[in-house]
């Protein structure tokens, strides 16, 4: 084998390894903030729900 193919597998191989890396950091941080009381905290504070909604909500879940 000569030296450019060698070099290619070595940058192919990072690239996957990143990729699969990323992926699977991105799926355990998805499930750690899918709690529901979480989902009305981020609501509220992009101001996607006024205060008495995140109450009365807030209530419901609780």
């Amino acid at each position: 084998m000569n030296m450019n193919m060698t070099l290619f597998h070595g940058v192919a191989m990072f690239i996957f390894w990143f990729i699969l890396v990323y992926l699977i950091l991105s799926i355990f941080n998805e499930k750690k903030d899918s709690s529901a009381i979480d989902i009305l905290k981020k609501r509220f504070a992009k101001s996607e729900i006024t205060k008495e909604q995140f109450d009365e909500m807030k209530k419901s879940l609780i």
